[in-house]
């Protein structure tokens, strides 16, 4: 059996003190961020559970001073305000939602989107061809992988189905519950979420995953000249919140655990 040895044991301690340490002399700012809800990733603002992509923002930067300023906006128009400078960052994002966005090392987590239909409905997704006349609903805005974004893009038959806002997903859940949608595609972490928050779990069941699981992050404004500070920041606080146990318990709260 391995055993940690003294020295690794300090060696932890010390990347924990040399964070908080540096971080302490950084000049104190406000960095904002802004989403639309993907609990568990990140929910309402100022509740005792706002996510916990936010709890590891608010964790990290509060130690070198930084306030947050966390707001709901929808999606696609929170990436337009990262992206011009006006929003420092965005959480609960794949590489492929904004690919010129300013991404940290150490992502927060890893997830996949998958489809969902009604109980007892037998059709499940076996690769694009299996999703012809099927009444699909996605969120806008959202980057589903390259090849199926290509798909719904290029699709004009009129079964795929867009919706936006912060209710998107909910708005979703009930056309399929309702027959007016065969199945939906979203997170399977933020599905559970809220069919959990809505009292209709087992209404909806898992119907095959498009595919496997990529890391999330909290991306940041390539047009902000203290972005690569920030960035810096995340890496750094993100393997010392690790280093402590902190990360662990953060996660746990929301019935996590450790990606890691």
């Amino acid at each position: 059996m391995f055993k940690r040895s003294h020295n690794s044991a300090l060696s932890l301690s010390l990347l924990v003190a040399l964070y908080f340490s540096s971080a302490s002399v950084i000049q104190a700012d406000t960095i904002s961020i802004r989403s639309d809800v993907w609990f568990p990733m990140n929910g309402q603002p100022g509740s005792d559970q706002p996510g916990y992509m936010i709890e590891l923002a608010q964790e990290i930067f509060s130690q070198s001073g930084h306030t947050i300023d966390y707001r709901l906006m929808p999606w696609e128009r929170a990436l337009s305000e990262v992206r011009k400078g006006a929003i420092d960052c965005v959480v609960g994002a794949y590489k492929e939602d904004a690919p010129d966005f300013i991404f940290p090392e150490e992502h927060w987590g890893m997830d996949n989107s998958a489809f969902y239909v009604n109980k007892g409905n037998s059709w499940r997704y076996q690769g694009l061809t299996s999703l012809n006349g099927v009444k699909l609903g996605v969120i806008g805005g959202y980057a589903y992988g390259d090849e199926f974004d290509k798909y719904v893009a290029d699709n004009t038959s009129g079964n795929i189905q867009t919706v936006k806002g912060d209710n998107a997903l909910e708005k979703n859940i009930k056309k399929v519950m309702a027959g007016r949608l065969d199945a939906l595609i979203d997170s399977p972490l933020v599905v559970s979420a809220k069919l959990k928050e809505m009292g209709m779990e087992g209404k909806i069941e898992e119907a095959g995953a498009l595919g496997d699981p990529s890391p999330m992050y909290i991306a940041c404004s390539p047009a902000k000249p203290k972005t690569k500070g920030h960035i810096q920041l995340i890496n750094e606080g993100t393997q010392a919140l690790r280093a402590s146990g902190r990360l662990s318990e953060i996660m746990a709260k929301y019935g996590l655990k450790d990606w890691k």
